[in-house]
């Protein structure tokens, strides 16, 4: 009998032998008698990750909540707020490579509580900038001493404003002395630290907790975990929203100050909220959840499916290849040298490897999307449709994030009911992707119009549009004024329209109501005013157009119904990734995966994505020292456009990938699966007869386990 026929033969014996057990594996789990405590061990392990995985998307969450108050407390460009939400990526960049490889060979949940301590440290060192900076001393403004206070003048106090105009006249000295001051909005650096480290702590947990669950869990049970703790980890964000929505109607000074003299709401473009504490909260829960890692083992038993040789795993069904004996003899330890030295050999087949190297493009490409769209879609809801930070937050923690969860949790449930194997998986993917950018399309159609802003979007006199030689602030109604260019603090006029200033509207006075300041005498609010009268106008911009409401409700329900069509891929994306490698590459796999999601989407999306969104704007706001701060209002059309239409452009350049993943997939199944099943057929034959003509020998040797059976494409 030829070599070949005692190799399939002993792949399909009926009745192999119980291979023996490792001695790594004793010291959890001495006998089969112990399974039941070794299990646990397992759940325990399950549990542990899942709340690591919700601590870290809370913190991630709410990262994605704060960034319209970052950029306003700290006053930079959206390109800058993406510099520093890309530092977390930038952190994993450090170190995946050698924790994915050298992790997966040492104590795996040791070294995943050890990335939680880190994380939990970074994540506080993001709020420490509050307790370091200046006040926010915004609401000063316009804020007489009493209710109903008259004869304070607009255009008095703009007298002594800082424009670029003014800043030459004054000392040196005192241009100085403001500068100084000013550099406490360069504090945003601790705010990148903070976040790289939070990124270098959380490198661990996937590439390592992921695999060490699909290694000892059951075939069936391991899509199910998985599914499960991805589905923990989109709960994660809801709360991390939620938060976010929460410390946004806290004012930013809480605690520092007097609330009794904000004269500012959350509705106002310039009220910065708590951003601060929900950083507190996070970086706890990160430290918390570190303990439960320090008491698991190494290793556990693996289940009883797959430590049967005979049992045909569902990776085995398709995909074939000669065993590899890739496991250490009992005793033996791995030397830190050799692993070394397999570095390159194990790089070098996983980048041979069609299937993965194509996946891994078109996540790459489809995480750009999502990455950018996810970063700025706070902003785009209060840019485009009027809502203020806690509501855009508030909307898409409770509404949109469920259903993301609900859909990641439903590819699990699917990949578990129908047993589906790798080219069915493959096929969901890519149906999920194609139907919800199809349904992302028609986000274009539910916009709302400029807000008319007099000097930018409309004219002094209502009319509409401005094209952009015509922008001009200044006019004949407030040219006695000698107001501004550089402030931004909107006045909405009873005509409907909002004034960057209310000295720029013309207002001879104001008076406090509460914390509602009113300005009377506008002699530009009377320009565009219907009828004659005392034109007045109230601190704060003017709602958008009575469509807007109805437009924002659309909205919401498209991008409910996009986000669980798009999410329902996840879980089958990351069984294709899981069995389309060798087994005992699986965690450098996923880490070689995670270092090119988080360096060429993760980095450069929110960059990118914030410098074309930059270009839409039509006021930025100026520091102190006369610098370019962060942008006041931006063109409702252009945003739009440039928002959804570079989300839309990724994702179908990801569709086409998915589509050459489908296409070599399908050509390896076919030709392997038919080999696989004539061999097979010679293997059964092949067995028979032996059979039949070894009668009289009392032992048959069976084959040791290997578990490289459970094979590779």
């Amino acid at each position: 009998m030829d070599t070949s026929s005692k190799k399939n033969s002993h792949l399909f014996h009926k009745t192999p032998a119980r291979p023996v057990r490792r001695q790594s594996l004793k010291v959890g789990c001495p006998s089969p008698e112990e399974a039941r405590p070794c299990c646990g061990e397992l759940k325990v392990f399950l549990g542990a990750l899942s709340f690591v995985y919700f601590a870290k998307a809370l913190a991630e969450g709410y990262l994605k909540s704060t960034i319209t108050q970052i950029e306003r407390r700290f006053d930079i460009p959206s390109s800058l707020v993406g510099i520093i939400d890309g530092s977390f990526e930038i952190g994993n960049l450090l170190v995946i490579t050698f924790v994915s490889y050298f992790g997966s060979r040492l104590h795996r949940p040791k070294i995943i509580g050890a990335g939680c301590l880190v994380m939990g440290v970074g994540t506080m060192l993001i709020a420490m900038p509050q307790f370091f900076m200046e006040k926010y001393e915004k609401y000063e403004k316009y804020s007489p001493s009493s209710n109903l206070t008259p004869n304070v003048s607009p255009c008095h106090l703009e007298l002594s404003s800082l424009s670029p105009s003014s800043v030459m006249g004054k000392s040196q000295n005192k241009i100085n002395d403001e500068c100084e001051g000013d550099a406490s909005s360069s504090m945003w650096v601790y705010v990148f630290l903070g976040n790289l480290l939070r990124g270098l702590g959380e490198t661990p947990i996937q590439p390592l907790g992921i695999a060490y669950l699909d290694d000892f869990a059951s075939e069936d049970n391991a899509a199910f975990y998985i599914g499960c703790v991805q589905t923990v980890a989109i709960i994660g964000p809801i709360f991390g929203f939620l938060l976010g929505s929460l410390c946004a109607k806290l004012y930013v000074d809480i605690g520092f100050v007097n609330l009794d003299h904000i004269t500012i709401t959350p509705k106002d473009p310039q009220w910065v909220g708590a951003w601060w504490l929900g950083y507190l909260i996070a970086g706890l829960l990160s430290l918390l959840a570190a303990v439960p890692f320090w008491c698991l083992p190494k290793t556990l038993p693996r289940s009883q499916g797959r430590e049967d040789p005979g049992s045909s795993s569902e990776k085995s069904k398709f995909i074939i290849d000669d065993p590899i004996s890739y496991q250490m003899a009992p005793g033996e330890e791995m030397k830190m040298v050799e692993m070394a030295r397999n570095f390159l050999p194990s790089l070098k087949t996983l980048l041979r490897n069609p299937v993965y190297i194509l996946y891994l493009c078109a996540s790459t490409v489809q995480f750009n999307s999502l990455f950018g769209m996810v970063t700025y879609k706070p902003k785009y809801i209060e840019q485009q449709y009027g809502q203020s930070s806690s509501k855009a937050n508030f909307f898409i923690g409770l509404i949109n994030i469920p259903a993301v969860a609900l859909g990641i949790f439903s590819g699990g449930i699917v990949m578990k009911k129908f047993r589906l194997g790798v080219f069915e998986a493959t096929k969901l993917y890519l149906g999920s992707s194609v139907f919800g950018y199809l349904l992302f399309l028609s986000l274009f159609a539910l916009g709302c119009e400029n807000p008319g802003v007099a000097g930018l979007t409309v004219s002094y006199q209502g009319t509409k549009p401005v094209s952009y030689h015509e922008r001009a602030l200044f006019s004949d109604c407030n040219s006695r004024c000698k107001c501004s260019e550089s402030k931004w603090e909107p006045m909405c006029g009873d005509n409907g329209i909002t004034y960057v200033s209310a000295c720029l509207a013309g207002c001879q006075s104001s008076s406090q109501s509460g914390k509602n300041i009113i300005f009377s005498n506008c002699t530009c609010v009377g320009l565009a005013a219907p009828t004659s009268g005392n034109w007045s106008g109230m601190m704060g911009r003017c709602q958008k157009d009575n469509g807007c409401p109805q437009m924002f409700l659309y909205f919401l329900v498209i991008s409910v119904i996009t986000s669980y069509t798009l999410s329902l891929g996840g879980i089958p994306g990351y069984i294709l990734l899981l069995r389309c490698i060798q087994p005992q590459l699986k965690s450098f796999a996923l880490g070689i995966y995670t270092l090119a999601v988080r360096v060429l989407a993760g980095i450069p999306a929110p960059v990118y994505f914030g410098v074309l969104i930059d270009t839409s704007c039509l006021k930025w706001g100026f520091k102190k020292c006369g610098s370019r701060g962060s942008c006041r209002l931006y063109d409702s059309h252009a945003f739009r456009h440039i928002y959804l239409g570079l989300t839309t452009l990724l994702g179908t350049v990801s569709i086409f990938l998915s589509m050459a993943v489908l296409f070599v997939l399908k050509r390896k199944y076919v030709s392997k699966h038919s080999s696989f099943i004539t061999t097979r057929d010679k293997a059964v034959v092949s067995s028979t007869f032996r059979k039949e003509t070894s009668v009289a020998r009392v032992h048959v040797p069976q084959p040791k386990y290997w578990p490289g059976k459970e094979t590779r494409l």
